[in-house]
């Protein structure tokens, strides 16, 4: 594996990169990567899908078309589990390389069908790695793509933030997640739900994590050189977005710096926990539970027993991400951590989607505060109902929380004592960016 490890010049907890500073980086380190890999070949570009929009893949995705010139590169967002992207999002996400490339250009992953197993890691390994949580092997898939596409080198392109299965986003989860198959996906993320959200979250290394790197120690020779970069995201005292870091390489290195300055920025500790939170989901980003739940991954570290987190979601359309997964979802709902891990004891369809299992823990509060979901039209009450949560008046609440007037972190209502209970509130605009933990919890 050629040697390569570096980081945009001032990355660091109060940087606030320009877009010209990361494409500068950006391209001169894309040029040296391209120079130490062998054979001129076509490359393969893996960025976020749009629920990873505020992540600056999108820009360093231009930035390596552009580079490549007339080099043949297919795009092929990392979807995992996510429906695929629309031609609007991608004009979006991927504004300069839409423009100047051919309609090929972009792939879409599919993670039920179009998938290769490299191969597995043994059963052992991976129960003793879980501390004896779960007793099964693991595959290491891919898209196929990847082994029948020809590509002398693969550009893994994203943001690392804390994340509720892998602990810190990206890097490897990138590639046997990302562009991962079923099993793959099942298997590692109820790993780990059965090890403890609590456990994972924000954490560098964690059974989830050794496994993807297991995978990839074993068995990436299959595959091209992986090159990868990596953006550290933070809001700025305005609430606007700054890029505190870019990070790039071949091996771990450059994750483990990535991962070292997200828990600077972006893991919110807290004196005390959280009676009452509000979190806004952007239409444009968040349609489904599936990733719209970030309103509960991220902020049920935080949450006072007896509170409340009251979730805005004026997109929300469906639960899952698919007809399948959303069926399922209806069917057993949103329930605690052993509730689920009974069902899938006793119930073959949710044994056999262990990755919805994983979610429904996820979104569970554990029974210890009400989440509230104040859906737009396109979920119903009796929908919202039937999956275990609260229903809240979407209108009434965007009245009552003026989310344009509210900023990142302690607010009040106009009409209240700022101690009281009933009045102060915590507000998070974009769940995805962070994680919010009461400081005793996360150890």
């Amino acid at each position: 594996m050629p040697a390569l490890t570096t980081k945009a010049q001032g990355s660091g907890p109060e940087a606030d990169l320009s877009p010209n500073e990361i494409d500068s980086f950006f391209s001169e380190t894309l040029s040296k990567a391209l120079a130490q890999t062998a054979g001129k070949g076509p490359v393969l570009i893996l960025p976020p899908d749009i629920t990873r929009f505020f992540s600056g893949a999108g820009f360093l995705t231009d930035i390596a078309v552009r580079e490549l010139n007339d080099r043949p590169c297919v795009i092929m967002p990392a979807l995992g589990t996510h429906m695929p992207m629309t031609d609007p999002e991608l004009r979006r996400m991927f504004p300069q390389s839409s423009l100047k490339k051919s309609a090929g250009l972009f792939r879409v992953h599919d993670w039920r069908n179009d998938v290769a197993t490299l191969g597995r890691i043994e059963r052992e390994w991976v129960n003793k790695a879980s501390e004896g949580r779960v007793d099964y092997d693991w595959p290491v898939q891919v898209n196929k793509l990847l082994l029948e596409g020809g590509f002398s080198l693969i550009i893994s392109v994203g943001q690392v933030v804390p994340h509720e299965v892998a602990g810190m986003a990206n890097h490897t989860k990138n590639i046997f997640v990302g562009i991962g198959g079923k099993e793959a996906i099942d298997k590692s993320h109820f790993l780990g739900a059965s090890y403890g959200m609590e456990r994972i979250m924000g954490k560098t290394d964690n059974p989830v994590r050794a496994l993807f790197d297991e995978g990839f120690a074993r068995f990436s020779k299959s595959l091209p050189p992986v090159f990868f970069v990596q953006t550290v995201v933070s809001p700025r005292s305005d609430g606007t977005l700054a890029t505190r870091g870019v990070f790039a390489g071949f091996d771990r290195e450059c994750f483990e710096e990535a991962a070292a300055l997200s828990r600077e920025v972006n893991v919110n500790l807290l004196e005390r926990p959280l009676y009452r939170t509000v979190v806004y989901l952007d239409p444009s980003e968040f349609r489904s539970t599936w990733v719209g739940n970030k309103a509960i991954y991220r902020t049920r570290m935080a949450m006072s027993d007896g509170g409340e987190l009251l979730i805005l979601a004026p997109g929300l359309e469906h639960f899952g991400e698919d007809k399948e997964v959303d069926k399922i979802i209806r069917k057993y709902g949103y329930r605690p951590s052993d509730e689920i891990l009974d069902l899938v004891g006793r119930e073959q369809e949710l044994a056999e989607n262990l990755s919805v299992a994983a979610h429904l823990i996820h979104g569970s509060s554990e029974g210890r505060f009400t989440v509230r979901y104040c859906p737009g039209p396109g979920i119903t009450r009796e929908e919202i109902e039937s999956v275990g949560y609260q229903w809240g008046d979407l209108e009434k609440e965007m009245k009552r929380y003026e989310i344009e007037r509210l900023s990142l972190g302690w607010n009040r209502l106009g009409d209240g004592s700022w101690e009281g209970s009933a009045t102060r509130f915590f507000y998070v605009p974009n769940p995805a960016l962070g994680l919010w933990s009461e400081r005793e919890v996360y150890k």
